[in-house]
C-alpha cells in the first residue's frame, strides 16, 4: 500500500513510501526505489499527486524506531509527500527485516484488484 513518497528535483519521484495494515493501523514498511524507470515514475506520480494530504497516514512516522536505512530522517521529512492510503502496489522484497522493514524491495505494478484496507503483512 502506498502512503507517500519522497519527492526529488530532478525526476519528481525518488522512492514510495510503502506499508499494510496491521488492524487499523497503518504501519511503514520502506521506501522502494528499484523498479521505479523513468516512465513509471511519471505515471505514478500523475496518480500519486491527486491523492497528497498534508498529514502522514502511517500509524507510527517512519524512522521513529531503530535505525534503518530505509528509515526517514527528520532532515528528509521535508521532502516527504503523504498521500491517501488508496493504491496498492505490487512489490517483490527478499524477506523482512528485524524491524519490519522490507528487504531489497522492488515495485512491479499497481494492483487494482485489491483495496488498499486489504493490505497486510505477507511471511
Amino acid at each position: 500500500m502506498i502512503g507517500g513518497y519522497r519527492a526529488t528535483l530532478s525526476c519528481g519521484l525518488g522512492a514510495l513510501l510503502v506499508g499494510y495494515y496491521e488492524g487499523s493501523e497503518l504501519l511503514f514498511a520502506g521506501q522502494v526505489r528499484a523498479g521505479l524507470v523513468p516512465h513509471v515514475r511519471r505515471r505514478l506520480l500523475e496518480k500519486l499527486q491527486v491523492l497528497c494530504v498534508s498529514g502522514c497516514p502511517f500509524a507510527k512516522l517512519p524512522g521513529s524506531g531503530l535505525n534503518q536505512r530505509d528509515d526517514i530522517t527528520a532532515d528528509q521529512m521535508g521532502d516527504m509527500q503523504w498521500t491517501k492510503p488508496q493504491l496498492v502496489a505490487q512489490i517483490r522484497f527478499t524477506q523482512w527485516t528485524a524491524n519490519n522493514r522490507l528487504d531489497h524491495a522492488a515495485f512491479l505494478r499497481l494492483r487494482v484488484d485489491k483495496a488498499a484496507t486489504q493490505v497486510r503483512r505477507e511471511p
